[in-house]
């Protein structure tokens, strides 16, 4: 049994409970907020008896395996690097950190202490990705890679009437490529490794976040095409290209079916079955990776991490995109 605390009570940390209580050797045994009042409310709900309001003494209670962090982007690093300095195996939402500096520190802290720490990017462990892992040699040479992730954000009226929520504060790290953007980035560099050249553009709020933006990656024989926002919404599938065919992934942020078309006219269904709570499968290799020892993912490996990292970064820079942490 992998006893786990979780940071931040919001909705994405009661949508991995959701998953994660049905994975095997998943224990919730504590609950961390800012206010007592918040922890305990939440606590309840899942019968936890206790509760934190102090990081520090969470993380040194001795009572915890593992946590779960769902706080603010801004805040990952910092939180990780605590718990793990208390032998604290650590999965962290996505987006892992606020840049490449903060992400060496964690990885550094990861290998000095012996834990294991892994981004929290659930689509790359579900069934109907591994599918396009698996069958991809099918569609020949491939030469091109598209994914579009546009989803109109819940808090983006309130922004239009001149309320800046959280989610397009630059002081959390947040913006549209690291929110929605990493969902088409990560797969990429699962599949395809680091780019050459990256060319992006973007639309700049007021409030110093990218509301949408795109993105070329040139690679030695192919090429990526992304495109990202919270101000927009978009219906377009995922599609990779080959010289012998192409595969339509219908939500790259979360694949539910898997299709290959031949040139020949022929099609293939590729479509895995799978559990609706998309995020089960992060937890259960998370799991299955504190039990054996391991202290880093093959999938969603710090490599992994890092390139995509690499490549937020560089496009935020020609975007114009700065966040306090990147001044630090």
């Amino acid at each position: 049994m992998v006893r786990f605390g979780v940071v931040g009570t919001n909705w994405i940390t009661e949508r991995f409970l959701k998953a994660a209580l049905q994975a095997e050797d998943f224990q919730l045994t504590a609950v961390y907020s800012r206010t007592e009042e918040k922890a305990k409310e939440f606590a309840g709900k899942y019968g936890v008896k206790r509760t934190f309001t102090d990081l520090q003494m969470m993380a040194a209670s001795g009572e915890i395996d593992a946590v779960y962090i769902a706080s603010p982007n801004s805040l990952h690093a910092e939180q990780s690097i605590l718990f793990m300095k208390n032998n604290v195996h650590v999965l962290c939402e996505k987006p892992i950190a606020s840049n490449t500096k903060e992400l060496t520190s964690m990885i550094a802290a990861a290998r000095e202490n012996n834990v294991l720490l892994m981004e929290a990017l659930k689509s790359s462990f579900m069934p109907n990705f591994l599918a396009v892992k698996e069958n991809l040699h099918k569609i020949g040479k491939v030469r091109r890679y598209f994914a579009s992730y546009c989803q109109y954000s819940s808090r983006y009226d309130a922004y239009r009437q001149g309320t800046v929520l959280n989610a397009f504060n630059p002081d959390f790290s947040n913006g549209s490529l690291m929110d929605i953007g990493i969902y088409c980035v990560y797969p990429l560099v699962a599949l395809f490794g680091k780019p050459e050249e990256i060319k992006a553009a973007g639309y700049m709020l007021e409030s110093g976040v990218d509301g949408e933006g795109s993105m070329v990656l040139k690679y030695p024989d192919m090429d990526a095409v992304i495109m990202y926002s919270k101000i927009t919404d978009s219906s377009l599938p995922a599609e990779i290209q080959g010289e012998e065919g192409n595969i339509v992934i219908d939500r790259i942020s979360a694949p539910e079916k898997v299709e290959l078309h031949y040139r020949n006219g022929e099609r293939e269904d590729l479509t895995q079955d799978q559990l609706s709570d998309s995020m089960y499968y992060e937890a259960k290799e998370f799991i299955r990776l504190v039990q054996a020892g391991k202290t880093e993912s093959d999938i969603n490996s710090h490599a992994n991490s890092m390139i995509t990292m690499e490549i937020i970064e560089e496009a935020r820079r020609q975007i114009g995109v700065i966040y306090p942490a990147d001044l630090n």
